[in-house]
């Protein structure tokens, strides 16, 4: 099967290495000629675990390729994977420019059938608008469908994610669509679900959403927990310990973050009130992942009092662990809320950094990047934990005490057990426990 991917950015670049796995032969096209250039030298513009090593094998198996002749990728292509940027508006609403403009491109070079599949994150009844681009612009009367194949890939394990799915999504309106998804991931067919598109289309963003409100509902409970005796930690095991429940997503802390969760949940509630549906729900789900920088910044005021030229090592600045991805990234906004106050900030992340520095330039003695947490440690007030990579986990407390001016930890993801790092002198906080 020939398959051309538009779009080689996080989504792009994995879904075009694990479709070469599967066997199929894959150009990845894309506008940023860096991408391209790096992905045909074998080198990802991003960092996943695994990602790079898959690409130049399959670079060298000769089955995937990376071209910046968006017009020819189209035409030499069977199917065509649409995995292009749709940045969210202030109002929720996403942005449909780039999808558009890949639909009159497609076309305009529509010379044989093509099955278009979306594989952005797209509200639902994108697929309405592909198809009536398609039709209105193309140029030779050629057949064509449009699909709808979401993905599910988490940042940290997309590659393991793309390669043992749990599931995969199909929305079709053809049968002829449905037989060429079914016999792209013929490896998997057991885990298949078929569906309409407008379904297709919504499972993303619902799915994403619910995860959602279990992270803002768990991080209430830790709230009511600071104001009693009662262990977050112990609630969210005993919950989960309820199969109807399960234990994954309960885990308090700053919050969730990254491209996915916050865009979907803004996402969601706009398309609902788009169609008529108040989503209140969702709204306070928001609201309350929000809020968890604020209740963060005033435990490190509560142990510090005044912020103004300390000293504050910052561990951890992508969004979670195993990504250099730092968008809508928790630190981001503490990192803010510690320059406002005049803090000096030392920062730490095993991949991130260089990301980071293209939203905070380094600027000594303010802001200050590191090369491991000892150095960011050093004559420290406080040190946060924002981000739970197992580097951090297995840190030498002892040593890190002795460079510290105040012993003071703020532990964001609760890396840490209380008993253990108190009885070491330090003074520490963490989200729902005492």
């Amino acid at each position: 099967m020939k398959i051309g991917v538009i779009g080689t950015g996080y989504v792009g670049l994995v879904s075009a290495v694990g479709l070469a796995e599967l066997g199929h032969e894959v150009i990845g096209t894309d506008v940023v000629s860096d991408k391209v250039e790096k992905a045909s030298r074998g080198i990802s513009h991003i960092y996943e675990p695994g990602l790079e090593e898959l690409l130049k094998a399959n670079l060298k198996k000769g089955n995937l390729k990376f071209s910046h002749d968006l017009d020819k990728t189209i035409q030499s292509s069977d199917v065509l994977f649409v995995s292009v940027n749709t940045p969210q508006k202030q109002d929720g609403s996403a942005d449909m420019t780039y999808v558009e403009a890949v639909s009159r491109t497609i076309a305009e070079n529509l010379n044989t059938y093509k099955l278009v599949v979306e594989k952005s994150t797209v509200p639902v009844r994108t697929s309405f608008w592909i198809k009536k681009t398609i039709a209105m612009h193309k140029k030779k009367n050629v057949d064509f469908d449009v699909a709808s194949n979401p993905e599910f890939l988490r940042e940290g394990t997309a590659v393991s994610d793309f390669l043992n799915p749990d599931r995969i999504i199909i929305g079709v309106e053809t049968k002829k669509a449905r037989d060429i998804l079914i016999e792209i991931y013929k490896k998997y067919e057991d885990r298949v679900l078929v569906t309409n598109i407008d379904t297709a289309e919504l499972i993303k963003h619902a799915s994403n959403s619910f995860l959602a409100v279990k992270i803002s509902y768990i991080n209430m409970i830790s709230e009511l927990c600071e104001k009693t005796e009662a262990d977050v930690e112990l609630v969210a095991k005993g919950m989960g310990l309820d199969p109807r429940i399960g234990p994954r997503f309960l885990q308090a802390g700053l919050g969730y973050g990254g491209s996915c969760f916050p865009k979907d949940v803004r996402a969601l509630i706009w398309m609902g009130e788009d169609l008529g549906v108040k989503f209140n729900l969702l709204k306070e789900v928001d609201r309350i992942n929000k809020e968890r920088i604020k209740v963060f910044v005033e435990k490190i005021k509560k142990s510090l009092w005044i912020l103004k030229d300390k000293r504050i090592a910052v561990l951890g600045l992508s969004f979670k662990p195993e990504t250099d991805d730092i968008r809508n990234a928790p630190s981001i906004d503490v990192i803010k809320e510690l320059l406002n106050e005049g803090a000096k900030v030392r920062l730490y992340d095993p991949k991130a950094m260089g990301n980071m520095k293209e939203v905070f330039p380094e600027q000594p003695p303010q802001i200050l990047y590191v090369n491991s947490p000892y150095e960011a440690v050093e004559g420290a007030a406080a040190l946060l934990i924002i981000t739970e990579w197992d580097e951090f986990k297995g840190l030498d407390l002892k040593k890190i005490k002795d460079a510290m001016v105040n012993p003071v930890i703020i532990d964001g993801r609760n890396i840490f057990e209380p008993e253990d790092v108190r009885s070491l002198g330090f003074e520490y906080y963490s989200v729902g426990r005492k």
